[in-house]
């Protein structure tokens, strides 16, 4: 049983991490930028993001379902605003000289931005919520099974970006200096559509 559960968590980790959407724009643009670790730094803090929807949905399936009702609007609207905040950020890319400078102030600015999208985008709680009642996990019970789901979660999620951050760091060493600037400002303009379509799902909704 708590084979199986780990199994299923590992899943939803995946799962949620895996689709191309914001967060996987900024890692890979993190990844081009500054290099692997970077990448894996955006990763972590998706991953434990990722890992507090699950706890939180272990905890209580529910009472989970009634927090999302409860703070979705606010939600969209500050994860709309950051994700074109990062947006404007992209499209001023830093030098290509400088990606191999990264200190650990900026992992943990990294991880703390990622993080923060992560819980703040509302995509991601809508997927996560639906997976969670698909795979059966809204049925947990007990703290020792809510922690094996919550570490499956976890890993799973963190293995998706560290094989993300890995596969781009290795072909970032095979493609031209330009191709990096490119890719930053093309992640830019995604992560301020992302933002600007947040922010009218909300305007549309009220309206």
């Amino acid at each position: 049983m708590s084979a199986l559960l780990f199994a299923k968590g590992l899943l939803l980790g995946l799962a949620i991490a895996a689709p191309l959407g914001p967060i996987g724009v900024l890692c890979i643009n993190r990844t081009l930028e500054r290099g692997f670790w970077a990448g894996v730094a955006g990763g972590l803090g998706t991953a434990l993001a990722d890992a507090s929807y699950a706890l939180l949905a272990a905890a209580g399936f529910a009472a989970f379902a009634t927090l999302l009702a409860t703070v979705s609007t606010p939600l969209s609207l500050a994860g709309g605003a950051f994700m074109i905040w990062l947006g404007w950020r992209g499209l001023q890319p830093s030098p290509v000289a400088a990606a191999a400078k990264v200190g650990g102030r900026d992992l943990v600015q990294t991880t703390a931005a990622t993080f923060l999208l992560t819980i703040a985008n509302p995509l991601t709680i809508l997927s996560f919520a639906a997976f969670f009642a698909v795979l059966g996990l809204a049925k947990t019970g007990g703290l020792a099974d809510a922690a094996i789901v919550v570490a499956g979660v976890f890993l799973g999620s963190l293995a998706w970006w560290m094989l993300l951050s890995g596969g781009i760091s290795l072909a970032r060493a095979r493609l031209p200096d330009s191709f990096v600037t490119w890719v930053s400002r093309l992640s830019g303009l995604v992560l301020i559509a992302f933002g600007a379509v947040a922010i009218g799902s909300v305007v549309v909704n009220l309206i």
